[in-house]
């Protein structure tokens, strides 16, 4: 299946040079996934709401500074393959090419739309991301927004004092409420009311209760459970608890599953790829095959590479935070990193993920060991 039917020729368009007011009127008036961006009429790249936060950018600031790059995506590709391109540019919205010209635009939603017949064949648990940041009711406004842009995620589940769930906050509840606020405040010199806004509690904006997902449900319930509360995410409770986070399924997530194989071995996917440096792909994938081989009795999957950079540089080299994380036979095993340059960042990441599939294989051992021993204690 190819995304000739899904891609849409309707876009909204904005040029390079146009100020950053004009994008938050946009998004709060059409409610886009995302706004193409030309440069003397070509296209140079998409700007989300995700970029909107990133800084304390005032109105006059140009598109140029926030846009991102994005993939062009031919008109005919298969639609596996335009997923992988949305996930591997950190975009939930990228141009799509009729040869040379430009011919709309596909979107995250448009895929999954199409596909929903068929997420039965996955359940949550399988896709969920089960490492999860967490902020509290009582915490601020801007810890909220430093949280989310560390982390490079869009959502973060809300607990109360005694660290139960109450409630979610998203980048889409932040820059909704700091354009409400804009605009009925007018013109004029806004750094003390920004930082009034940045000092409110999260309960003030997070949304309450929180739409949730359990383990042993289906994929195509809970992404059509999105899409009947218009969200992109939903927080993973245990079936025992729906006050306990056992981690949140996005979109994204989903989108994710869908570049999953059959074949033998196992996919990797690099998000933010064009943040590689000194290292190549080919490398990453070597790298994290050479380490799973050491580990037959647990089975590899699908490999995920995140990568995001910080603002912090060392002699021109940004930080670089990587993350990896391995689908296997065992669950999910995950290895976080940060270094200067993406081979520093992935390295330390790679290590820290051999340190914990070692951790998990001498659990299961410990197990094993554990088995045999009351085996013989009854053949007594």
């Amino acid at each position: 299946m190819n995304i000739a039917d899904i891609a849409v020729p309707e876009y909204i368009e904005v040029d390079a040079g146009e100020r950053l007011a004009k994008v938050r009127s946009l998004f709060e008036r059409e409610n886009p996934k995302g706004i193409i961006v030309t440069e003397d009429g070509e296209y140079a790249g998409v700007v989300g709401e995700k970029q909107l936060i990133r800084s304390r950018m005032e109105d006059d600031t140009k598109v140029s500074a926030v846009m991102t790059p994005a993939p062009e995506i031919d008109r005919h590709e298969d639609i596996r393959e335009a997923a992988r391109l949305l996930i591997e540019g950190g975009v939930k919205i990228a141009p799509v090419y009729e040869g040379e010209k430009l011919y709309g635009i596909i979107t995250g939603d448009a895929i999954l739309r199409a596909v929903i017949d068929s997420l039965d064949a996955n359940t949550v648990e399988q896709v969920y991301t089960a490492e999860v940041i967490t902020i509290t009711e009582d915490e601020n406004v801007g810890q909220a927004i430093n949280r989310l842009r560390k982390n490079s995620i869009s959502r973060l589940p809300v607990l109360n004092e005694s660290g139960k769930l109450t409630g979610v906050i998203t980048t889409n509840d932040i820059v909704n409420f700091v354009i409400r606020e804009q605009d009925r405040q007018g013109s004029g010199d806004r750094s003390g009311d920004l930082d009034r806004m940045l000092d409110l509690p999260v309960y003030d904006l997070m949304s309450g209760p929180a739409i949730t997902a359990q383990p042993g449900e289906t994929t195509q319930e809970a992404v059509e459970r999105m899409f009947e509360n218009d969200i992109s995410g939903l927080v993973v409770t245990p079936s025992s608890s729906e006050t306990k986070v056992a981690g949140v399924l996005t979109k994204t997530d989903v989108l994710r599953s869908l570049t999953y194989t059959e074949r033998e071995g196992m996919d990797v996917q690099i998000s933010n790829i064009d943040l590689l440096d000194t290292i190549s792909r080919g490398h990453v994938v070597e790298s994290i095959e050479k380490v799973a081989k050491k580990y037959q009795k647990m089975q590899v999957f699908h490999a995920h590479v995140r990568l995001h950079e910080h603002k912090e540089k060392l002699r021109g080299t940004p930080l670089i935070q990587c993350q990896i994380r391995l689908r296997t036979s065992k669950g999910q095993v995950i290895g976080t990193g940060e270094g200067y340059g993406a081979e520093h960042a992935f390295h330390v990441a790679l290590d820290k993920l051999e340190r914990n599939m070692l951790e998990i294989k001498g659990i299961n051992a410990d197990e094993e060991y554990r088995g045999q021993l009351l085996r013989k204690l009854g053949e007594l």
